[in-house]
């Protein structure tokens, strides 16, 4: 009875797992072609760069001299500094001499009501000179010149209100940081995949970009004011929609974040993220949702039935079904991971999917759960 039940488990499992793969984030991995002959050039509308950056002292030395090696006209870079007590203050005022068009915004205190990053970005939002806005962090660097080019297209050529960026994570030796990449690069399939087929649930704040006046017209943090985080996916979650949203898919639109070090930082780090996602619709939470069960009843059901079973036959059923599953998982990831970076293979992807999933019900669980997260 309880072989059966298992079976039927893995059965139904199995069979959303592959629909997923193929279909659902198949849908970047193997289905999406990038459209040709884009002129980055057409339209060259005034573009401001907004950073949220509380004591990033180092961090700020470093982008902003990035940030001015860009490949476009007609922009602005507008840090707001909140609330730092380094020397972020100095630097700023050192740099806009060298930079005319850096503006930086002071955040002194933020109100009970309201959470910190959500308010310093609505005050550099409020004063931002152009309506094109593109965000990122402070810790983060694009790794090309044509970064504002590719990431406004669509809002300056195709009418969007919103683009979706890949923000990944500098590469480095051990454990941890192949665990911050495999999850960073799953991530973006998820949200990628699900815009591609237009029903976007979320975009990353280390590259976004948006219209200024529809953030303005629709006071976009409104009921958002008292949740720690989500000025990037809970506004994206709120708003985009079929038609105004649109995925920059391309080797020149990336980002990348210095990663975290620690296991601990890093779980406080994911803590917050997974506490934003409980404010997510309800029917966006069934995406992912639908998909984290399937594959925790798959790897359940399956290592169950290898323990319970002695014939032959019914352990090469298990063990085909679980090698057919990762060559295909094998095959989505890498087809994604190429589009997006343009390079790039990740080998390991069994392990670290077992790795994820313990990830996500554990670290998931804990900060869905949290009401004791913070932002610095």
């Amino acid at each position: 009875m309880i072989i059966n039940f298992l079976w039927l488990i893995l059965g139904a499992a199995t069979l959303i797992q592959f629909i997923y793969l193929t279909f659902v984030y198949g849908r970047l991995s193997f289905f999406y072609k990038a459209k040709p002959n884009q002129n980055l050039q057409q339209n060259q509308e005034g573009v401001s760069i907004i950073i949220a950056a509380r004591n990033e002292e180092e961090n700020l030395k470093k982008l902003i001299p990035e940030l001015f090696k860009q490949n476009y006209p007609l922009f602005e870079v507008l840090v707001v500094n909140d609330r730092s007590n380094d020397d972020s203050r100095f630097l700023l005022e050192g740099l806009m001499s060298d930079y005319p068009r850096l503006r930086t915004v002071t955040v002194n205190y933020t109100p009970e009501h309201v959470t910190p990053k959500k308010y310093a970005l609505t005050l550099g939002i409020k004063v931002a000179k152009y309506d094109v806005l593109l965000l990122t962090d402070a810790d983060c660097c694009p790794v090309s010149e044509n970064w504002i080019s590719r990431m406004t297209q669509p809002i300056r050529n195709e009418n969007k209100i919103f683009a979706l960026g890949y923000g990944g994570y500098e590469k480095a030796k051990g454990f941890l940081n192949a665990l911050i990449q495999y999850e960073t690069w799953f991530t973006a399939i998820q949200y990628f995949s699900f815009a591609l087929w237009k029903a976007p649930f979320m975009g990353v704040g280390r590259n976004l970009a948006y219209r200024k006046h529809f953030f303005m017209d629709k006071k976009a943090f409104k009921d958002l004011w008292k949740i720690l985080g989500g000025d990037d996916d809970l506004y994206v979650n709120k708003y985009a929609g079929r038609k105004n949203t649109s995925v920059v898919i391309h080797p020149e639109s990336i980002t990348r974040s210095i990663p975290k070090k620690t296991f601990k930082e890093y779980y406080i780090q994911k803590k917050r993220h997974f506490q934003t996602g409980k404010y997510y619709k309800t029917t966006d939470k069934a995406k992912i949702g639908i998909y984290a069960i399937s594959h925790l009843f798959f790897w359940t059901a399956a290592i169950a039935l290898l323990g319970i079973v002695r014939q032959w036959e019914p352990i090469a059923v298990i063990i085909s079904i679980i090698v057919i599953r990762a060559i295909l998982q094998f095959s989505a990831i890498n087809g994604a991971i190429k589009k997006i970076e343009g390079h790039q293979k990740v080998f390991w992807t069994m392990f670290f999917d077992l790795m994820y999933l313990s990830y996500f019900w554990i670290i998931g669980a804990k900060g869905y759960l949290s009401k004791t997260v913070r932002w610095k």
